[in-house]
């Protein structure tokens, strides 16, 4: 048995998402601020009862729909803001006896079986008296001549800040399958069935969560305060699950003896555990060793507490002598105390979830967040690869998946696309705080296996970084990666502000990335090369023997481009002249969706005729490549002194057309070592030289889709009107 899915809504970024989950490990995915922490605390919220929602829980369009309520018209029941969240479960043979509470009906036939939890008022009439009530006493606090606060409550929502847990509470239902669409969401007019005060205890014994949080505060100080070392979490998981110690009182006169008989104690006990955790790769052939070593004194002997310690390898072997050196627990590095710490602690999970009293829930699921915590890119990868391995085999009925959200494209590199989660904001305009969730494994099914395969290795070489961007810049080669970011500081500033990645794809495969990044909504700007090449009816004889095309000049009439992105993405467009006359507008790709064409998140810049001139001619000319679009836009600075980093100064320039000059700089630019005219621009302080036009379009249009003006609000909310 296993959680499935969960679909949550109206709570915080989450406005009304579904996420499956993996039998065994999720991982979820993301920006900053994407709706990751959204996700796993939905958990809490609903299945801790220590844990308490707050107002702010709710997405932010709720609360606007908390003010507008008006108490004298609106009903409570229906109008005021709640928050569901579905959980839906594949249940085994050994498991269906747990499940019967939630069974829809004796007709139940293996389907996926479902519960709705929802934070809902207790009582929606007694909720509007109670606010109306503190309203007036709110109006009367106004009139005292010597007031000088604003009283409270302002508004319903500042009513439910204080007073949401006694307003509120978890009401629980079963969810029929079969009245659900293939996405598991009720049809229209369906009522689930109400468990009742039963429910939460039904839900409590079908599943356990544990979460290991991203702030573990571990530490290199000696610090008493909320840091927390090691030994004290050692301590805690022996005095929890292992084998307690039975002293004789009168032998803890002779304290060395005692500590040596518990030396050999705690050695015997945590080699379990300590064997466990060298499978995360600790502490593999250079690390030292862990020793415990028992820290005794009469006064405090039953708060006593095992101590780390490091044994330093010694001897020409690296073998550890009989009585090695060790040092305290501060002096390791946070990197493997964290390995250590999340080792212990799942395991602490897990042997609690085997030891509860009454009936064990057959669903563990622990949620870990950020693993890469102090982490190198090797330790990082031995933990996402090895995590599972440190739980002992489910015996039958039980199961353990893991959540583990990340900003770490190590971790995602040892992962295929099946488990990946990916978060990202929703694009509808109009709502920048809610979040989307693209199950990957969908789009691992849907792609072709070639294409499929590419990225898949692409990524995990290269940029796995592309699922925590907030936009992407797809370009040709390493002359344009190079030179962006100088680019973006001197011209589009602004979009230093977002967390770009820069794939360096080449005009060849682009392309491919076509249906990923529709897939996951990256909003994309794709820098390539017009290419131009000869039309076949112009082609040499000697060319026509081979499948490379002659490249030519962008002016030679009905040239085409060999350019493999602009084919796959203009396939209308048949020759240069088309393209060079596309409208920008027509140059964001527009995706297909259930509602039609939306805005597009690609768009394609490549270049453009531009004003050209030279002495007494003036063209516009449109280069076939960066450098040579370049030096078009720059003929002055370019021609003006031979500029040895750049290269494309034509000798004899001042006695040539314009024609001629572009035919020589054509010529110069397929010979030309790019890399070196990249540095060499990046080395070149005089900041006379222009960036091609197309690429300032590209970068303007990919700032105002990062970030749009801001939004103002006006909205006045009203006051209650009943009872006033």
């Amino acid at each position: 048995m296993h959680i499935k899915s969960f679909r949550v809504e109206n709570f915080r970024r989450l406005k009304k998402v579904r996420v499956d989950l993996d039998k065994e490990t999720t991982i979820f995915v993301g920006a900053n601020n994407s709706g990751k922490t959204s996700a796993t605390h939905v958990f809490q919220r609903f299945l801790d009862p220590k844990v308490r929602f707050q107002i702010y829980d709710f997405t932010a369009d709720c609360w606007e729909k908390f003010n507008r309520f008006d108490p004298a018209t609106g009903n409570a029941e229906t109008d005021l803001p709640k928050i569901c969240f579905d959980l839906w479960f594949d249940v085994d043979d050994n498991n269906v006896h747990r499940v019967v509470d939630l069974l829809p009906g004796l007709d139940w036939d293996g389907e996926p079986v479902g519960v709705r939890m929802i934070y809902a008022p207790r009582d929606p009439s007694s909720l509007v008296a109670n606010y109306l009530e503190a309203y007036r006493g709110r109006k009367l606090n106004a009139e005292k001549p010597d007031a000088t606060y604003n009283p409270w409550p302002q508004n319903l929502t500042d009513y439910l800040r204080k007073r949401l847990t006694n307003e509120y509470e978890i009401q629980y239902y079963v969810l029929d399958a079969r009245k659900c669409n293939e996405d598991l969401v009720p049809e229209s007019g369906y009522e689930p069935f109400f468990l009742g005060s039963n429910g939460g205890a039904i839900v409590a014994s079908l599943i356990r969560v544990d979460f290991l949080n991203a702030q573990r505060h571990l530490t290199d100080s000696e610090s008493h305060g909320r840091a927390e070392d090691l030994s004290r979490r050692l301590s805690r998981y022996y005095q929890r699950n292992l084998p307690s110690f039975e002293a004789d009182i009168d032998a803890l006169s002779a304290i060395a003896d005692s500590e040596a008989a518990l030396n050999e104690h705690l050695t015997q006990a945590f080699t379990s555990i300590l064997e466990k955790i060298e499978i995360l790769g600790y502490p593999g052939s250079a690390n030292p060793g862990i020793m415990l070593k028992a820290s005794l004194n009469v006064q405090s002997l039953l708060s006593t507490s095992a101590r780390v310690h490091y044994a330093l390898p010694v001897g020409d072997n690296d073998q550890l002598s009989a009585s090695p050196s060790t040092l305290p627990d501060q002096y390791n590095g946070l990197g493997f105390k964290n390995l250590i710490y999340m080792g212990v602690e799942i395991l602490d999970f897990h042997n609690a979830w085997e030891d509860i009293d009454g009936q064990r829930p057959p669903v563990h699921l622990v949620i870990i967040e950020e693993p890469e915590a102090h982490l190198h890119a090797q330790l990082q990868q031995v933990f996402i690869r090895k995590v599972f391995d440190l739980l002992p085999d489910p015996k039958p009925g039980f199961h353990t998946q893991m959540v583990v959200t990340t900003h770490s494209s190590h971790i995602l590199y040892e992962s295929s696309f099946q488990p990946i989660r990916y978060f990202c904001r929703n694009r509808e305009i109009g709502s920048p705080y809610f979040s989307d969730v693209k199950n990957l494994s969908v789009f691992y099914q849907g792609e072709e296996e070639a294409t499929r395969k590419f990225l898949q290795q692409y990524l995990k070489l290269t940029h796995c970084d592309l699922f925590f961007a907030d936009g992407a810049v797809l370009v040709e080669g390493n002359v344009e990666r190079l030179l962006l970011p100088l680019i973006i500081e001197r011209d589009v500033p602004r979009l230093k502000e977002c967390h770009l990645t820069i794939l360096e794809v080449g005009g060849a495969f682009a392309h491919k990335f076509h249906e990923l990044l529709e897939f996951l909504e990256i909003t994309t700007l794709v820098i390539t090369d017009l290419d131009s090449v000869r039309p076949p009816e112009a082609e040499r004889p000697e060319n026509k023997l081979s499948d490379a095309r002659e490249a030519c000049m962008t002016t030679m009439p009905s040239a085409v481009t060999s350019n493999e992105t602009l084919k796959h993405w203009f396939p209308q467009l048949g020759s240069i002249d088309d393209l060079l006359d596309l409208p920008d507008l027509e140059k964001v790709i527009k995706a297909k969706g259930e509602d039609g064409e939306d805005s597009g998140n690609i768009r394609v810049a490549y270049q453009t005729r531009r004003p050209t001139a030279w002495k007494s001619d003036i063209a516009e000319l449109a280069g076939r490549t960066l450098e040579e679009a370049f030096a078009l836009e720059n003929l002055s600075w370019t021609q003006e002194r031979p500029r040895d980093v750049v290269n494309l100064y034509i000798r004899g320039a001042d006695r040539q057309s314009l024609q001629e000059l572009h035919q020589g700089i054509f010529k110069r630019v397929r010979n030309l070592d790019k890399t070196r005219f990249a540095l060499g621009l990046i080395a070149e302080q005089d900041a006379g030289w222009k960036t091609p036009q197309y690429i300032i379009d590209g970068l303007v249009w990919l700032r105002d889709q990062l970030l749009p003006p801001p939004i103002i609000s006006t909205n006045l909310l009203p006051e209650p009107k009943a009872g006033e």
